[in-house]
C-alpha cells in the first residue's frame, strides 16, 4: 500500500540537538550519506532584480563554521541575481530519512584561493567544461553548438596538464542567519527546530537560540 512505510523514523526532541547547528547539520548529513545517493544536492533560491523568486538544484561543496559553500559560473543568471541581492535560501531534502534542513542568510563570494583549491580538485573534463559552457545563455535548438564549444575548449588546452581556473568561475559561501531542522512524523505533526543567531560569546563564537516550531 502506498505510503504505509512513511514516517517510521524516530522523532526529534530538543535534547537530541547539538547547541551548534553546524555540528547538528554534519550529524544529519553523515547519516544521509549512508542512505541517500546524493546527500549533497540542495535547492538554492535567489531573487531577481524585480523581486521574483528563482530556484534550482546545486551541490554542496563544503561546510565549516563560516557557512555552506557551492560553485558556479559568475556570468550565469544565479550569479547575476546574487550580485543584485546577495542573499539566498537553501533546502536539503533527504526523503529516505524524511528530513529537511532549511537555511537562510547572506551570500559572499569566496576568495580566489578557495576557488582555486576546489577547482584543482576537479577532474579534467569538469575543468574543460567550466571553460566551455556560457551558463544560462541561449544556444541552438540542438546540442551541436554546445558540443562545438566543448571541442574548442578541449583543443585550447590540448597538451596542457594544468588547466587554470576560468576568471568567470568560482565559489560562494552562504553565511546562515537561520537554520531549521525538520523531521517528519505521523499525522503531519512534524518536529521542527529553528536555530537563529543570538549574539556573540566572549570568545568570538556565535551563540544560537533554538526554538521548536509548530508543524
Amino acid at each position: 500500500m502506498a505510503g504505509e512505510h512513511e514516517h517510521q523514523h524516530p522523532g526529534l526532541e530538543r535534547g537530541d540537538l547539538d547547541a551548534d547547528p553546524f555540528v547538528q547539520f554534519r550529524h544529519w548529513f553523515d547519516r544521509a550519506a549512508e542512505v541517500s545517493p546524493m546527500p549533497e544536492a540542495m535547492t538554492i533560491a535567489t531573487v531577481d532584480p524585480s523581486g521574483s523568486p528563482d530556484a534550482r538544484m546545486v551541490l554542496l561543496k563544503g561546510i565549516d563554521e563560516t557557512g555552506f559553500r557551492f560553485f558556479t559560473n559568475y556570468e550565469g543568471v544565479k550569479a547575476e541575481q546574487l550580485a543584485s541581492t546577495p542573499r539566498a535560501a537553501l533546502v536539503f531534502h533527504w526523503v529516505e530519512l524524511d528530513r529537511q534542513v532549511r537555511i537562510r542568510g547572506e551570500v559572499q563570494k569566496l576568495e580566489a584561493a578557495e576557488s582555486d583549491a576546489y577547482y584543482e580538485s576537479r577532474d579534467r573534463l569538469s575543468k574543460v567544461g567550466a571553460w566551455a559552457s556560457p551558463q544560462s545563455q541561449p544556444l541552438g535548438d540542438d546540442r551541436a553548438s554546445l558540443d562545438s564549444l566543448s571541442e574548442a575548449a578541449e583543443a585550447r588546452f590540448e597538451g596542457i596538464e594544468e588547466i587554470p581556473r576560468p576568471p568567470h568561475w568560482g565559489g560562494y559561501r552562504l553565511v546562515p542567519e537561520a537554520i531549521e531542522f525538520w523531521q517528519g512524523r505521523q499525522g503531519r505533526l512534524h518536529d521542527r527546530f529553528l536555530y537563529t543567531r543570538d549574539g556573540v560569546a566572549g570568545d568570538g563564537e556565535s551563540r544560537w537560540k533554538i526554538q521548536r516550531l509548530a508543524p
